[in-house]
C-alpha cells in the first residue's frame, strides 16, 4: 500500500495507519483486520497503539470479542475514508496522467485536412481510447501552426507543409493525396467532361492561391506547375478554402485543391482530376521533438499506427 504523512489538527499521522484504522474500524476485531491486510495481528496492535498515542486520543475500546471504536474514533472513521478516497483518486489521476490517458491535448489541423477521412478518424479513436484526455482543436494554416508552436500553444498539428518552421519541431509525413483542379462550372475543361485534364492546360488561367507563400497549398501549387513547366498566373488570394472556392465558384480563377476535398459541393464550382501524377497534395504531423507529454506520446502512437496500417 501506498504510504504519506498527513496532517491531521497538527498531528502528522501516516495515511498507511490511517488505513489500518479504518481495516480494524470496519473489522471490529484486531486478527480479522489483519488478515483482511495481509499482515500479522501483533504489528497491527502496535500500529494502532501508536496512533493513538501520537494523536493522544482512545480510539478503539478493547472487549471479549475484539474492539469498539470510541465517540472520537466514530467521528475519525468518516474523515478518514474520505482522506483515503481523496488519495486514491489522486493517485490514480497521477498514474492515468503518467499513462498519458488524462490531460489536455491542443490540435492544431490545416484548413482542408478535415476532409480527408483518415484526420477526423484518427481523432476519433484517440477520443474513443481515451475519454479523460480533453482534446482542443485549433484549425490553422502553416504560419498559424507556427506561431502557436513558437508560443507554446500547440502540441501537435495535422499540416499540409513538409517543413514547420518552428523551433525544434519536426513533420512526419502520414499521406499523399492527388491534387485535383477546383474549376468554375462553365470552365471549358469543366464542360468537357473530361476524366482529367494536363496542369498545362490551364497555363493561362489565373490560380487562386489558398494562404501565403510557405503555406502548405500554396507552395504545393507552385511546385506542381513548375514540374508542368509553366509558372501560374496568381489570381486573387484566399486566406482559407472556403473563400477560394467561393473565389472559384464566382469565375475569379482555378484552385489546387487535396482529391479529398471533392466531397466539399459548392454551387459553381466543378472539381476535375489532373493527369499529372506528381501533382501531390502532402499531409503530415508536426509535434516538438523534445516534448516529454505522455499524452503526446500516446497520440503520436495512434496516429503513426493508423498510417502505417493505410499504407
Amino acid at each position: 500500500m501506498l504510504g504519506s504523512i498527513l496532517i491531521l489538527s497538527g498531528y502528522a499521522v501516516d495515511l498507511r495507519r490511517l488505513r489500518y484504522f479504518v481495516a480494524v474500524a470496519e473489522e471490529g476485531h484486531i486478527t480479522r483486520a489483519a488478515e483482511r491486510l495481509d499482515m500479522q495481528q501483533p504489528p497491527l496492535s502496535r500500529q494502532i497503539s501508536l496512533m493513538e498515542r501520537d494523536l493522544g486520543i482512545q480510539l478503539f475500546r478493547r472487549t471479549p470479542r475484539g474492539v469498539e471504536m470510541t465517540v472520537a474514533g466514530q467521528a475519525l472513521l468518516s474523515e478518514a475514508k474520505a482522506v483515503l478516497a481523496q488519495f486514491d483518486r489522486a493517485i490514480d489521476a497521477t498514474r492515468r496522467a503518467a499513462r498519458g490517458e488524462q490531460g489536455t491535448l491542443c490540435i492544431g489541423i490545416a484548413p482542408t485536412a478535415p476532409f480527408n477521412p483518415f484526420v477526423p478518424d484518427s481523432i476519433r479513436c484517440f477520443r474513443e481510447a481515451n475519454p479523460l484526455v480533453s482534446l482542443v482543436l485549433h484549425e490553422g494554416l502553416s504560419n498559424d501552426i507556427v506561431a502557436q508552436f513558437n508560443n507554446d500553444q500547440m502540441d501537435v498539428a495535422f499540416v499540409r507543409a513538409s517543413q514547420i518552421h518552428a523551433d525544434g519541431v519536426i513533420v512526419a509525413p502520414l499521406q499523399e493525396e492527388p491534387l485535383v483542379a477546383a474549376l468554375p462550372s462553365h470552365h471549358r475543361a469543366a464542360r468537357t467532361k473530361s476524366k482529367a485534364a494536363s496542369l498545362k492546360s490551364f497555363a493561362n488561367d489565373p490560380f487562386i492561391m489558398i494562404g501565403p507563400a510557405g503555406t502548405g497549398l500554396h507552395d504545393e501549387t507552385i511546385a506542381a506547375c513548375h514540374r508542368a513547366a509553366f509558372t501560374p498566373r496568381l489570381g486573387q488570394p484566399a486566406p482559407r478554402i472556403t473563400s477560394a472556392l467561393g473565389l472559384v465558384a464566382a469565375g475569379l480563377g482555378i484552385a489546387l485543391v487535396p482529391s479529398t476535398m471533392q466531397s466539399a459541393r459548392m454551387k459553381g464550382v466543378t472539381y476535375l482530376p489532373l493527369a499529372d501524377a506528381s501533382a501531390k497534395a502532402f499531409l503530415g504531423l508536426a509535434w516538438r521533438r523534445d516534448d516529454p507529454s505522455p499524452v503526446l506520446k500516446k497520440f503520436l502512437s495512434l496516429v503513426r499506427a493508423m498510417a502505417k496500417n493505410k499504407a
